[in-house]
């Protein structure tokens, strides 16, 4: 929300949906946008509102859903809830409020009860809200009514479903942890308290806590594994437990306990507010702010499940995505011992939006995943017309090795299916053993300026002071970025006259690979391969959570990702995305500075103020300032010349660039996965896939890197006078030949 506004859409004049999940959908409406900031005042917003659509302002109905929640409408009546709808939505570029009249109300409504928060020590019932929406189910009679207390349904049909957690003898379970977890659902859905006898990694025993109860169980590790299997378990409680199932269930600590660490499963950067929120709107239970925070400590210290459960659930997983998603890719691979090795995604949204909208161009970069097993993530990223971040691939190795690599770009081209050229960006180390080429055929691979520069950093630390080795990296960058070879030169050449160690650095680096003027692939102006920090830093953040619910959260974070733009470009009304009619206009204001007083047919020549002269081919679309072509935008000249025909400058601009290609890329949407609909394995599941080694950690301290020295007079290579390059002259040079 930028300088403290937020976009409102009003909706008003559709239906509202039930779907099967509870959650709501609005669509037939007419739709307005304004903004509101901390000083907009209630009263104010409903006139304005009202004139929209030429209501009545005191019979208006106002309500939005909170994020990430379509399952409860918020009404809006004062200033105070309008300052709620503010906070609750900050961190949102828009927000859609539905607004309907007292006339349109029918006497099918959703109804439910709210009430204010306990702050008494005592058992948490159910609470209800009462806010009033119309809603219509896909069926044959519209408006159906909801039962009221939606909310508590919802609560008893969740513990309805514990009911059969434990089973009987001889019944299996993973881990330790999956019979505790078991036994605490069973105990919450029969009405008991229990204790634990012996609570240890082998052998479980626990009890009724009931006086006088006999309710036993035993659960028992098998040798050799950790699987653990019921041994004994009593039929009946003769305190009266579990004999009459309750249509409203207890409400007790212990369940609001579970439904905390639910939440803190589905959303593990969520605040205590954010959590109690959820809760309160999905199952109508007001949590204390105490007992969440003490729930969120807690998991800061240890993950919520076993690291290794989420392995085993990834064959599941994997299927589930391909169903859901049909189109996508879901790889594994594991090594013989079934321990994990590799994996896979390729959401259809993604490759369809690669195919359909963006540039041939590709980001590859690696990360560390937070595990005790070795895991790192290995991403492919691509840029929409409004220069946004756009996943297309990413995978999971054990280790980052060139092996891998070449078995993720493997994976990567069969996605794609394409046979058109691709530039890739990525760390130089990347492709030393196994080039890019071998595997995307006429593909170009740009060196990572970031690397390169950290590299040389690397190298000469303690050879060069600090301020020395700043203004060599400067000219390195002014090198990198030179559209012509006098620019390249001359940047290479102030790095030679100040250490010409570096020189010869940087000139056995590759500068085919990563200096735009003598590049042949297409980078578009971008010169480092980490563009999906962005997108992908958060995995960094993230407490240690299983694997494949790791890969979960990576396929939300993009279903959201895709859902966003699809919606922001549709409020679009230019030609050309935001960011690159940014640009243009830039250049527009520049071009009112040039001259063009010579043309000869397609060609023009173009002056600036300092008489510099510039060739301009409007067929080709070329300038010898090259910017037309590195950017596939029209540079400054370009647009002198193309304002003084006449011609329309959107006609000369890429095609990737346009609003068009942009909603072609975010044109397909991604359903949800989820591993909480994996079923807990029972005794006839067997381990598919382990988890792979742990990660190393030497107690033996890092021996430092051998920094880049010579011994003995300096032997002065032979340089190029037309590259720059080291170790042959203008007559062998290659890349000029």
């Amino acid at each position: 929300m930028a300088k403290g506004k937020l976009v409102v859409i009003f909706r008003s004049g559709g239906n509202f949906t039930l779907s099967d999940d509870g959650s709501l959908s609005y669509c037939g409406e007419e739709a307005h946008a304004t903004s509101i900031n901390t000083e907009s005042k209630f009263d104010e917003l409903k006139a304005e509102v009202a004139e929209m659509w030429n209501y009545d302002p005191d019979s208006l109905i106002i309500k939005y859903f909170l994020p990430h929640n379509n399952k409860k409408l918020i009404t809006v009546s004062n200033d105070k809830d309008l300052q709620h709808l503010l906070d609750f939505h900050g961190n949102s570029a828009t927000v859609d409020v539905y607004v309907s009249t007292n006339e349109n109300q029918t006497s099918d409504q959703l109804t439910m009860s709210h009430s204010r928060s306990r702050m008494v020590d005592e058992p948490v019932t159910p609470t209800s809200i009462t806010h009033a929406a119309s809603i219509s189910r896909d069926t044959d009679t519209p408006n159906n009514s909801i039962p009221e207390a939606h909310n508590a349904n919802a609560l008893q049909k969740l513990v309805k479903s514990w009911d059969n957690c434990l089973t009987g003898l001889e019944q299996w379970f993973n881990n330790a942890h999956d019979f505790r977890a078991a036994l605490n659902k069973f105990s919450i859905a029969h009405g008991f308290e229990y204790t634990f006898k012996t609570n240890k990694s082998r052998y479980i025993i626990a009890k009724c806590s009931a006086e006088g109860c006999h309710w036993t169980i035993k659960a028992a590790r098998l040798s050799t594994t950790k699987l653990f299997v019921i041994k004994k378990m009593s039929e009946t409680h003769t305190c009266g437990a579990g004999k009459s199932s309750s249509r409203h269930p207890k409400v007790s600590s212990k369940l609001v306990k579970f439904l905390v660490k639910e939440k803190l499963r589905h959303s593990p950067n969520a605040n205590p507010r954010e959590i109690i929120n959820g809760i309160l709107q999905d199952y109508g239970i007001e949590a204390r702010y105490a007992h969440v925070w003490r729930e969120l400590e807690s998991a800061k210290e240890t993950p919520q499940v076993p690291r290794d459960e989420g392995y085993n659930q990834l064959p599941s997983l994997f299927k589930q995505i391909i169903e859901n998603n049909p189109g996508s890719i879901a790889t594994l691979i594991t090594r013989e011992d079934l321990s994990f090795h590799l994996l896979f995604v390729a959401l259809q949204a993604s490759l369809h939006g690669f195919k359909n909208g963006c540039r041939p161009l590709l980001f590859l970069d690696a990360m560390t995943i937070k595990s005790k097993y070795q895991s790192e993530l290995l991403t492919a990223t691509a840029l929409d017309g409004n220069e946004g971040i756009f996943p297309v691939a990413f995978a999971v190795v054990d280790v980052v090795n060139d092996d891998n690599w070449h078995w993720f770009l493997v994976q990567l081209k069969s996605a794609l299916s394409i046979f058109q050229p691709v530039t890739f960006v990525a760390d130089r180390q990347l492709g030393l053993r196994k080039p890019i080429s071998m595997i995307f055929k006429n593909s170009h691979h740009g060196y990572c300026l970031h690397h390169l520069i950290e590299g040389l950093k690397r190298d000469f630390n303690g050879l060069c002071t600090e301020e020395v080795l700043q203004v060599i990296i400067t000219h390195f960058y002014d090198a990198a970025r030179a559209t012509t070879l006098d620019g390249f030169r001359k940047s290479i050449e102030y790095i030679r006259n100040i250490s010409p160690e570096a020189c010869e650095w940087i000139m056995q680096s590759g500068p085919e690979h990563w200096s735009n003027v003598l590049f042949q692939g297409s980078r578009y102006g971008h010169f480092s391969s980490n563009v999906a920090e962005t997108l992908y830093s958060w995995v960094t953040e993230l407490p240690v959570i299983p694997i494949a619910k790791l890969i979960e959260t990576i396929c939300c974070k993009i279903m959201e990702l895709m859902s966003t733009q699809k919606s922001d470009s549709s409020q679009w009304l230019t030609k050309l995305t935001p960011a690159v009619e940014f640009k243009l206009e830039q250049h527009i204001l520049r071009a009112n500075m040039l001259q063009v007083p010579v043309s000869h047919g397609s060609t023009f020549e173009v002056c600036d103020s300092l008489g510099a002269i510039y060739v301009v081919n409007i067929d080709l679309w070329d300038c010898s300032c090259r910017e037309w072509q590195l950017k596939g935008f029209p540079c400054c000249h370009a647009v002198a010349v193309l304002q003084q025909l006449g011609r329309s400058l959107y006609e000369y601009c890429s095609e990737y660039f346009t609003v068009g290609a942009f909603r072609s890329t975010y044109s397909n949407s991604i359903n949800p996965v989820a591993t909480a609909n994996i079923a807990v394995q029972k005794k006839s599941s067997k381990i598919e896939v382990r988890p792979p080694a742990l990660r190393h950690v030497s107690d033996t301290p890092k021996r430092k890197k051998k920094k880049y020295t010579h011994k003995g007079p300096f032997k002065r290579l032979l340089h190029c006078s037309k590259c720059h390059g080291a170790g042959h002259n203008r007559q062998t040079c290659h890349l000029f030949s």
